[in-house]
């Protein structure tokens, strides 16, 4: 995941045509691309050998990472500022298809994603206060930073309470929180003022005056590493740690909403979700390591997992509007206009209030273990005072990576017990096509995904494993065709039976590796089966059942 985020970024340096007269000038000449030689500070003069023999054909030994860690900052941030900007207009389409009245969406749910739009608007302001005011970026001007933050939080929190209330079958709206987060707004607007002209913070100043830090001379005592004056505060760590944590939540209620309302639709949200969990994991981490410069190209992936995130949203709502009616004649503003159609609680499981207070009560304590943890913790450690983009991105890529993986598992499970459960009712879900249902793995036996599970879903499985593999094969030939441009400094020419060759050669290469992880593209396959039966299988199959002399 890693290796594919920082790919991204040297191909949006590609694309982006204006970047030509940055510090990424020269990434074009004579038709070729040379990012060698447009990412060659001394820092990475060891790893380039550019112009080796003076020919047309450059020679570059870079790495993926050895080219993101040589963006510089101005660079990065350039990449990042369109990024998103361009996430906005995703983000604008999921409001609208999630928004569709037939949807039955929670209100409480949409008004938490609707309320994201007023954490864009803060950071406009408190990123034009830290940049013309103090000369600081936003990270760096605590106060400012978690301030904005504060409304992530508030975003997230408004969703996981509108998922749980729906999920315990009450789906109304809940007009004090409506208020009390749009009260937070404008306390937030009033505190930038204040802190400018009546408080005259500097850009340093922590967020909620440092609520919670230890004293400096019991640091001292603990023989710790001095703190950068950059360094987040308590209260901004602990805004951090809960936009991640209240995410994670988010996720599996709303994987708990699709069973509630038996929409397998909404799951593909949680699949949307997770570029965006990487994009928090992403900040946090820069964050952790205090904002480094050489690890700006992590503020970069931050903004493309932003602008992926956004757009997966999008498709996923989509499919979900789809599913429950929507078509393209409802764009016509002059039309017919749906009616709200309240869900149907198939699975709702009640709560209590107390439940719930010992719920919120975890959370606040989570995010503020863990606010500590990393702030007093990292101190002790020598990892966050030498900064270094492989470890960042290792860092960045496990826990989401960890979490798919959960839930690759977690849909082969629940597609296995729907099946199990339909064949205790007098047949299996899937149709005629879809074969027999899966047996259940034997006891004290890994359960891990294999080719015997694919074929037990009949054609709906293998269908579902073909449009896997389509989908690795269409990706690693763009991925081969970057490999070889960090290796030879130039893009394939695949009229050129050597560097053709070459080319095929990684894609060999990447398929024997990627063979290590065979269970986990086994596991989406049969994730995948049952959207395959009920979109491909049965609606081909019928249409054949139609015709005549069959």
């Amino acid at each position: 995941m890693s290796t594919a985020i920082f790919a991204l970024i040297a191909l949006g340096a590609r694309l982006r045509s204006p970047l030509r007269a940055s510090p990424l000038g020269g990434l074009a000449q004579h038709g070729r691309v040379r990012l060698c030689q447009a990412l060659a500070p001394p820092t990475c003069a060891r790893a380039l050998y550019c112009y080796a023999g003076g020919g047309a054909r450059s020679t570059c030994r870079m790495s993926l990472l050895d080219a993101a860690a040589a963006l510089t900052p101005e660079a990065a941030e350039q990449l990042a500022g369109p990024f998103f900007g361009l996430s906005l207009l995703p983000y604008l389409a999921f409001l609208y298809f999630l928004g569709d009245k037939r949807n039955g969406t929670p209100p409480l749910v949409f008004f938490g994603f609707q309320f994201l739009l007023l954490f864009v608007l803060a950071t406009i302001p408190t990123g034009l206060i830290s940049k013309s005011v103090y000369a600081e970026p936003l990270a760096d001007a605590d106060w400012l930073h978690g301030g904005a933050e504060l409304l992530l939080t508030v975003t997230n929190l408004l969703v996981l309470t509108g998922l749980r209330s729906a999920n315990a079958g009450d789906v109304r709206q809940n007009d004090a929180l409506r208020v009390g987060a749009l009260g937070l707004f404008a306390v937030l607007c009033a505190t930038c003022y204040a802190g400018l002209n009546v408080l005259h913070l500097g850009p340093h100043a922590p967020f909620l005056l440092g609520a919670g830090a230890l004293s400096p001379e019991l640091l001292a005592s603990a023989a710790l590493h001095a703190e950068p004056e950059n360094a987040l505060s308590i209260p901004t760590w602990a805004v951090h740690s809960s936009s991640v944590l209240e995410w994670v939540l988010c996720m599996g209620a709303m994987w708990q909403w699709a069973e509630t309302v038996g929409n397998p639709k909404w799951k593909g949200l949680v699949w949307a979700m997770l570029p965006l969990h990487a994009s928090g994991i992403a900040a946090c981490t820069y964050h952790f390591f205090y904002n480094a410069p050489d690890l700006k190209p992590l503020v970069t992936a931050q903004a493309g997992l932003t602008l992926v995130g956004n757009t997966a949203l999008a498709v996923a709502a989509a499919r979900v509007a789809w599913s429950n009616g929507w078509r393209p004649a409802d764009l016509n503003p002059l039309g017919a206009k749906a009616e709200f159609a309240p869900s149907e609680l198939l699975g709702a499981i009640p709560t209590t209030p107390t439940a719930e207070g010992f719920f919120a009560l975890k959370v606040a304590l989570s995010s503020g273990a863990a606010a500590y943890a990393v702030k007093y913790g990292s101190l002790a450690l020598a990892l966050p005072f030498s900064p270094s983009l492989p470890v960042a991105a290792a860092i960045v890529a496990a826990p989401p990576a960890v979490l798919a993986y959960a839930y690759v598992n977690r849909g082969a499970s629940d597609a296995q017990l729907v099946v199990e459960m339909a064949g205790n009712g007098g047949g299996p879900v899937m149709s005629e096509a879809g074969g027999e249902p899966p047996e259940p793995p034997e006891e004290g036996k890994p359960s891990l995904p294999s080719m015997a599970d694919i074929k037990k879903y009949g054609v709906s499985g293998t269908v579902a494993y073909a449009l896997t593999e389509l989908i690795f094969w269409l990706v690693s030939l763009p991925v081969a065709s970057l490999v070889y441009l960090n290796t030879a400094g130039h893009w394939p020419d695949f009229s050129d039976n050597t560097d053709r060759a070459a080319v095929l050669a990684y894609v060999f290469a990447g398929v024997n590796l990627a063979r290590l992880v065979v269970p986990l593209r086994l596991g989406v396959a049969l994730a995948a089966a049952p959207w395959v039966d009920a979109n491909i299988i049965s609606k081909f199959g019928s249409k054949m059942d139609e015709q005549p002399g069959e």
